[in-house]
């Protein structure tokens, strides 16, 4: 972990040191991914999203300093949870910094990660997705190609607690599984991504 005294009360940053970015960005330019939204990831997070009923839905390429969402599945509605001081409302786009949400962790862990109320995790809790875009769950899986390595994830996250359980987990792991796959023949064939 790092430390930022520039921060409030000088919080620790709970990013992960991630050694392995330079390999992971040298592997996502070899296969084409990290850097742009991809329409067929794009419907890969929609039926994740519908598969598991969560509101959001990412295929997500962890770099050095940033994260991608390639492919990204937001609600049609998406009702203000967090509005600032100025009356604004945060709009999650296509990109994060590598201190933002949970995928970093799923990266240099290489494990899922399953947060069904992330208030009842302190390491977790103090994230700033949790206070800029009102985060309250979180269920995501490393995205580990035959290489060994951890391109990303594919992740589904709620503004309520979620009870993913194990057939959430299973889910989201299968999924990883698959998209890896995908990925792979594509690679191996020049087939279309999905």
């Amino acid at each position: 972990m790092r430390y930022d005294p520039a921060r409030p009360a000088g919080r620790l940053l709970l990013t992960p040191e991630d050694k392995e970015a330079p390999v992971r960005v040298r592997r996502l330019g070899q296969l084409g991914l990290g850097d742009r939204r991809d329409p067929d990831l794009d419907a890969y997070a929609d039926r994740l999203a519908e598969v598991t009923g969560a509101p959001y839905a990412m295929v997500n390429f962890v770099g050095e300093y940033r994260q991608f969402f390639a492919g990204l599945h937001l609600p049609a509605v998406s009702p203000p949870v967090v509005v600032r001081p100025d009356g604004t409302t945060p709009v999650l786009g296509r990109e994060l910094g590598r201190d933002h949400g949970f995928c970093p962790h799923v990266v240099v862990r290489r494990k899922a990660l399953v947060l069904e109320d992330v208030s009842d995790y302190p390491r977790f809790a103090g994230n700033p997705v949790v206070d800029e875009f009102g985060v309250r769950s979180y269920l995501g899986a490393p995205l580990i190609d035959s290489t060994g390595t951890a391109l990303g994830t594919v992740c589904v996250l709620d503004v309520a607690p979620r009870p993913w359980g194990r057939s959430g987990l299973e889910t989201i792991k299968s999924s990883a599984a698959e998209l890896v796959a995908r990925i792979e023949r594509r690679e191996a064939d020049g087939l279309p991504l999905l």
